[in-house]
């Protein structure tokens, strides 16, 4: 799919992070870009820099997902590209010992559950509906759209604390081929990144040590990723027709330790 100003593309999770890179390279290609996120604040600057168009979305409320489609739509028209970048974790044992008491507990499902409706149902509620409004649209050099999902490397090396992240992850890995399937005859094509260590606003806050001990983990290069790199793959993955039912690892050949 040539990227060019014909085309309107969706980003959750756009007003930060690997979201607003990902929105900067499409604008960067003419693309009219429409950014779904809670923040209004950063939302509203980023979609005016960019001339798109900043929606209020929480990803976990079907009428809410189906008002930002509605506005996105009637601003800069039928998205031909999805980027699901809206996500969130948490890190609690599956049960533990309290150090000091000896109190046992659990992880509270209510919290398991929240990442699960985030990460994992709220980015199939996304690629549903956005995938029936694709379908309206005639294709353009065989295909009408592309969508691209966030995952994590913690999808296949979770680290301690990390059961439900890597479930809602490990989820969005499992899915990306039966719906590439699902879709191949409407031409939409859908594909996952599965970031690692990346310098997004979850660690800008850090000192500077931990992020370089952070960085220092990663093989080559021995740094934290750049939401830019992230956004140059997802970029590729809707420019090239031939990229199709793929998760790829983008983390610098690192493999998580237990902790």
């Amino acid at each position: 799919m040539e990227l060019n100003s014909n085309i309107s593309a969706v980003i959750t999770g756009g007003a930060s992070g690997l979201g607003a890179a990902t929105a900067r390279k499409l604008a960067s290609y003419g693309v009219k870009v429409a950014l779904f996120d809670l923040n209004a604040e950063k939302g509203e600057a980023l979609a005016q820099e960019l001339g798109g168009v900043f929606c209020q979305v929480n990803v976990t409320d079907d009428a809410s997902v189906d008002a930002g489609f509605e506005k996105a739509r009637a601003a800069i028209g039928q998205e031909r590209i999805l980027i699901n970048c809206a996500g969130t974790g948490n890190a609690i044992k599956t049960a533990s010992r309290d150090k000091n008491t000896g109190e046992i507990s659990h992880f509270p499902l209510d919290k398991f559950n929240l990442i699960i409706q985030i990460n994992l149902v709220g980015t199939f509620r996304c690629i549903a509906k956005s995938a029936a409004g694709m379908m309206t649209l005639e294709p353009i050099d065989g295909e009408r759209g592309a969508i691209v999902n966030t995952a994590s490397v913690a999808a296949e090396d979770g680290q301690i604390g990390q059961a439900a992240y890597s479930a809602s992850k490990g989820g969005v890995v499992g899915m990306t081929l039966p719906i590439a399937r699902d879709l191949s005859r409407e031409l939409i094509r859908v594909n996952t990144i599965l970031p690692g260590i990346f310098n997004t606003p979850l660690l800008q806050g850090a000192p500077e040590a931990v992020k370089q001990a952070l960085g220092a983990q990663v093989p080559h290069p021995a740094r934290l990723g750049n939401p830019e790199e992230y956004a140059s793959l997802a970029a590729e993955m809707c420019r090239n027709g031939y990229f199709n039912g793929e998760d790829v690892r983008l983390d610098g050949a690192i493999r998580m330790a237990p902790r």
